[in-house]
C-alpha cells in the first residue's frame, strides 16, 4: 500500500535548481535512508513532503488520514514550555477526541433516536482511537519514552530553553516516539545524542513496525536500520535496495559502466566524424558521408555528470607553543549550578583528545571554561604561552543574513575576492551556494563555511565542539585526514567512534567528572 506519492517534482531557489522532474513512492513498512552530499535538498524535500515548503511543479498525495512526525534540523522549542508539556503534547489530538466525546455525552439527553445513532457511533470511533493511542496510559508513556531518553535525569520540569542541543534533540525526538505517527521522517536524527541514545534509537527503529524515511551521515547507524536507500545527485533521486554499503557497492559498479559506455560512444563519435570530414567532399563516398552523419545526429548521446567539487581542509600552523596548554586547579564547571567535581586537567603539547559522554554533562562548558568564555565557579584555568586557538563551536552565531561570501569576508576583510572565493571553493562550496544566504544552506554548507573561517587562521591548538554533525561522508574523511595531519594539539568533543579512532592520542570520558548523570 502507498503512503506517499511524488510525481514531477521540480523545485529550485533562484537559479540554483534543487530537483528537476523527481518522482517517489513510498510503501508501508519501507525504512528509507535518505543520502547525498550536503546541498542535494535532502532537507528541502522533506521540507516540501510535509508542506512546509511548496514546490515549483508537481504533485505531492499522502493516503488517507496518515499521520505524519517530523524531526528537523531547525525545530525551535517556545521558552516557559518545559520538558513533560513538550512530551505530552504529542498526545494532543487525543485530548481533543476527548473534549469532544465529552460534549457529545453531555447532548445525548436531548437527541432524537436518529441523531442518537450517530452520536453512539462517533462516539464508538473516538473511543477505539483512544485505546489505539494508549490515551489512559500517557502519564506512564511520557515516562517511559523520557528515561529511555535520559530525559528524567534532566528534569521533566525543567525549562526546554535551558536544555543543551543534544537534550532538545532527545525532548523532540521523544514527542515524536510518544505521538506513534504512521510515517517518521528524521533529519540527522543522531546529531548531539550520545553513543548510548543512538544506541537506544537503533534498537527502536530496527523494531518499527511503520514506515520512516531517514536522513543521516552516520554510516554505521544507517546500516544497521535502513533495507532502502534513496540517493539524491544531480537533481535526481535514485532507488537502491538494501543498506549503504550495498548502495555504494551498486553506485560504484553503475558509475563505472556509465563511464565505459561514454569512452565508448565518444571513440565512435569520433570516428563517426572523422569519416565525413574526410568524405564527405568525394562523389564516390558522398552517401556513406550523409549516412554516417545521420547517425551522429540521431545518436542518443550519453552524459557524464560533473564531479561534485571535493572538499580540501588544511589547517594552517602557527609558532609552536609551550608545554603545558591548559592547565586546571581544582576547576568546577557550570552556570548556576556545578557541572563536574574539581577537575585537575593538563593539555600538553602535541596531543589529541577527544571528550566523551552523555549530552548535557559539561562538554560544551568544559571548553568555553577553557577559553575563558565562560567564568569557573571555583578553581582556575591557566592558558599556556603563546597559544593560537582555533574554536568551532557546535552552531553557527548570527541571523545567516549574509551571503557566505560576505561571512567570510567580514573576517578576513584584507583578502581578494578571487581568495575569498578559493577558499570557500576549496571547502566544497560552489559558485551558487558562494553567493546564497548563509541561512538557506544546508546544516552541512553551513559547517563548511565555518570551516574555511577556521582554516584561514593558524592555529597551534584546535578546540572543536561537534565538528562532524550535518557534514556528508565525503567531508568527513578530509575533516579527519586533515586532522591527522595536522602538526599541532586538538581537544575536540565528539559522539563518532568511527571518526575518532586512529585519530585520538586520548579519549576522555567525562562522565566519570560530572555532577550529573544522563
Amino acid at each position: 500500500m502507498s503512503i506517499l506519492n511524488v510525481e514531477h517534482l521540480t523545485h529550485g531557489f533562484g537559479d540554483r535548481a534543487i530537483f528537476q522532474d523527481v518522482s517517489f513512492r513510498l510503501l508501508k513498512g519501507e525504512h528509507i535512508g535518505l543520502v547525498g552530499a550536503n546541498g542535494e535538498g535532502k532537507s528541502t524535500f522533506m521540507n516540501i513532503i510535509t508542506g512546509h515548503l511548496m514546490p515549483d511543479e508537481g504533485r505531492i498525495e499522502w493516503a488517507k488520514n496518515v499521520r505524519v512526525g517530523y524531526l528537523d534540523q531547525h525545530t525551535v522549542l517556545t521558552a516557559g514550555q518545559t520538558v513533560r508539556t513538550v512530551l505530552s503534547s504529542a498526545f494532543d489530538f487525543l485530548y481533543e477526541l476527548e473534549t469532544r466525546m465529552n460534549e457529545i455525552c453531555d447532548k445525548m439527553g436531548e437527541m432524537e433516536p436518529e441523531e442518537l445513532d450517530k452520536a453512539m457511533e462517533e462516539l464508538g470511533t473516538i473511543q477505539e482511537l483512544l485505546d489505539v493511542h494508549d490515551f489512559y496510559m500517557i502519564d506512564s508513556k511520557v515516562e517511559e519514552v523520557a528515561r529511555a531518553l535520559g530525559l528524567v535525569d534532566i528534569g521533566l520540569e525543567r525549562d526546554v530553553t535551558e536544555l543543551s542541543g543534544g537534550q532538545r534533540t532527545k525532548v523532540l525526538l521523544g514527542k515524536l516516539l510518544l505521538e506513534k505517527p504512521d510515517i517518521l521522517l528524521l533529519d540527522e536524527p543522531t546529531n548531539y545524542l550520545d553513543a548510548e541514545h543512538i544506541a537506544w534509537l537503533t534498537r527502536y527503529l530496527q523494531e518499527y513496525e511503520n514506515a520512516f524515511i531517514l536522513i543521516s551521515h552516520d554510516i554505521p547507524f544507517l546500516n544497521s536500520v535502513v533495507n532502502l536507500i534513496y540517493h539524491m545527485d544531480n537533481r535526481t533521486l535514485s532507488r537502491y535496495v538494501g543498506d549503504y554499503d550495498k548502495f555504494q557497492e551498486v553506485y560504484a559498479m553503475k558509475k563505472s559502466q556509465l563511464e565505459a559506455a561514454y569512452n565508448r560512444q565518444q571513440q565512435e563519435i569520433a570516428e563517426l566524424k572523422d569519416f565525413v570530414a574526410r568524405n564527405k567532399a568525394r562523389v564516390s563516398t558522398r552517401n556513406m558521408a550523409m549516412s554516417r552523419q545521420k547517425k551522429l545526429d540521431k545518436m542518443d548521446v550519453i552524459e557524464l555528470a560533473a564531479e561534485k567539487p571535493k572538499p580540501e581542509f588544511h589547517f594552517k600552523e602557527a609558532r609552536t607553543p609551550g608545554r603545558i596548554l591548559f592547565e586546571t586547579k581544582d576547576l568546577v564547571i557550570g552556570y548556576e549550578e556545578p557541572l563536574s567535581s574539581p577537575l585537575n586537567l593538563t593539555v600538553e603539547r602535541g596531543s589529541k583528545i577527544v571528550l566523551t559522554g552523555a549530552n548535557g554533562i559539561g562538554k560544551t562548558t568544559l571548553l568555553k571554561s577553557l577559553l575563558g568564555l565562560i567564568p569557573p565557579l571555583s578553581g582556575s584555568v591557566t592558558q599556556g604561552d603563546y597559544l593560537e586557538i582555533g574554536y568551532f563551536e557546535q552552531e553557527m552565531s548570527g541571523d545567516g543574513d549574509r551571503t557566505c561570501l560576505e561571512e567570510f569576508w567580514a573576517e578576513f576583510p584584507s583578502l581578494t575576492q578571487y581568495e575569498v572565493r578559493s577558499a570557500l571553493a576549496k571547502c566544497g562550496l560552489t559558485t551558487k551556494h558562494i553567493e546564497s544566504k548563509v541561512r538557506v544552506l544546508s546544516g552541512g554548507e553551513q559547517a563548511k563555511v565555518r570551516l574555511c573561517k577556521l582554516l584561514g587562521r593558524p592555529s597551534n591548538i584546535l578546540l572543536l565542539d561537534e565538528p562532524t554533525n550535518h557534514l556528508d561522508v565525503d567531508a568527513k574523511a578530509e575533516l579527519k585526514r586533515a586532522l591527522t595531519d595536522y602538526k599541532g594539539s586538538l581537544l575536540m568533543v565528539c559522539h563518532e567512534p568511527d571518526f575518532y579512532a586512529g585519530l585520538a592520542s586520548a579519549v576522555w570520558d567525562c562522565s566519570k567528572w560530572t555532577t550529573k548523570i544522563f
